[in-house]
């Protein structure tokens, strides 16, 4: 099948999305399957827009330098399309002689390139549909991790390091919170900020786990008569025993998906104050790391970036050698000492909607903690980070 191809980004931006979207556009240049390639700003919103570009065009020393640029290129949108949505876009295809349609994003993306597909089925139009797979929050199924997650957990550790440092320095309780809806996939990267056993977090709490206000209080108190200071990292999605979202109690705006919004920082003072309260330290303070964790520049993991690069070519390997029409791509960890990957085209319905959580065997039976399991799950992906020392003679 000869045709046009068409790409465009959705959802929350990441270090290395352009990795993705310049490793599809070079092996797109590579094919001679493929004749113009479009890119739609701001996602399906551009196909509505017409608002494309030509990548072709594009200089290689310019798709090079953007694909080691944070954020999305193209622009992104939240955009889930309805029955009428899809009947436009299919005029805008057909007229484009699109053949080839590349949506990098998450599971809500996954979700419109499957309700893609599956339109150019019911109006008998010959397409290849594929899903490139992206979010910092690792949560897409049948993936071992997620292109932005690598680079996205090497800021949160980077970053949790520096705030224990300076813990270390003036004493009290710090606390930190990450990203994380539903799952703790990158605040559990905070735990790799440890060198030595004294250093923080100190306490890790992830949506996986139910947050108990009073069992916090007890965990905080441990640790200021272990180590006479704390580092908290805690999710933004941690929830109660009635399964709401503690933060939810302290915001009322809400995302273009209806999602109560998190990241307000409401949820970290609101735990500094509790801190405050009943233990009487005066020293407590909390950051919202929120939208900074996605696109901070030159921070990105080597293994993330090498990745984002290969499932965008590998997004575009798989349509035009015709063996499917829509799906995509999976990153599967091999079953050997030293780390590798391979990828394999998964059924579009297998990713979209639904999301993963952090396995048990990850969490510590307390619920405020990260086990070896995952520090070994996650070092390879984040890569190594930059070392710290203190004087011997003040270590413990």
């Amino acid at each position: 099948m000869v045709g046009n191809m068409l790409i465009a980004q959705s959802g929350g931006p990441s270090m290395v999305i352009n990795q993705s979207l310049i490793g599809a556009v070079l092996a797109a240049k590579s094919s001679d399957k493929i004749v113009e390639i479009y890119g739609a700003l701001h996602g399906i919103q551009g196909i509505f827009d017409e608002a494309f570009i030509d990548l072709r065009a594009e200089p290689e020393e310019v798709l090079l330098n953007v694909a080691q640029t944070p954020s999305s290129a193209l622009g992104s949108v939240r955009r889930k399309p309805t029955a009428d949505d899809c009947r436009k876009i299919f005029e805008i295809l057909a007229r484009r002689n699109i053949r080839y349609f590349f949506y990098i994003g998450g599971n809500d993306s996954a979700e419109t390139a499957n309700i893609i597909a599956e339109e150019a089925e019911r109006q008998g139009y010959e397409m290849c549909c594929f899903h490139i797979p992206k979010t910092i929050d690792n949560d897409l199924l049948c993936n071992d991790h997620t292109p932005g997650y690598g680079s996205a957990g090497r800021f949160v550790a980077c970053a949790v390091r520096g705030d224990d440092l300076d813990n270390r320095a003036l004493g009290g309780v710090k606390i930190d919170v990450i990203m994380g809806r539903n799952a703790g996939f990158l605040t559990a990267a905070a735990a790799l900020a440890r060198q030595d056993p004294d250093d923080g977090p100190h306490l890790v709490y992830v949506p996986e786990r139910t947050f108990s206000v009073d069992k916090f209080v007890e965990d905080v108190a441990v640790c200021m008569h272990k180590h006479g200071r704390c580092v908290v990292a805690v999710s933004e999605g941690i929830r109660g025993a009635d399964g709401r979202a503690i933060a939810e109690s302290f915001s009322t705006e809400t995302d273009a998906h209806g999602n109560v919004q998190l990241t307000s920082g409401a949820l970290g003072e609101n735990l500094a104050a509790v801190i405050r309260e009943r233990l009487n330290i005066k020293r407590v303070r909390a950051d919202t790391f929120g939208f900074i964790q996605r696109c901070f520049v030159g921070i990105a993991s080597e293994t993330d970036a090498r990745e984002a690069r290969e499932v965008g070519e590998m997004a575009v390997k798989a349509a035009t050698e015709g063996r499917y029409r829509s799906g995509t791509i999976a990153i599967k960890r091999k079953e050997q000492d030293e780390y590798g990957v391979e990828y394999v085209v998964e059924a579009l319905a297998n990713v979209a909607k639904h999301t993963r959580e952090l396995p048990d065997a990850y969490l510590t039976a307390e619920g405020n903690n990260v086990t070896e399991a995952f520090l070994k799950y996650a070092r390879p992906i984040v890569g190594e980070l930059p070392v710290t020392a203190r004087f011997t003679q003040l270590r413990n």
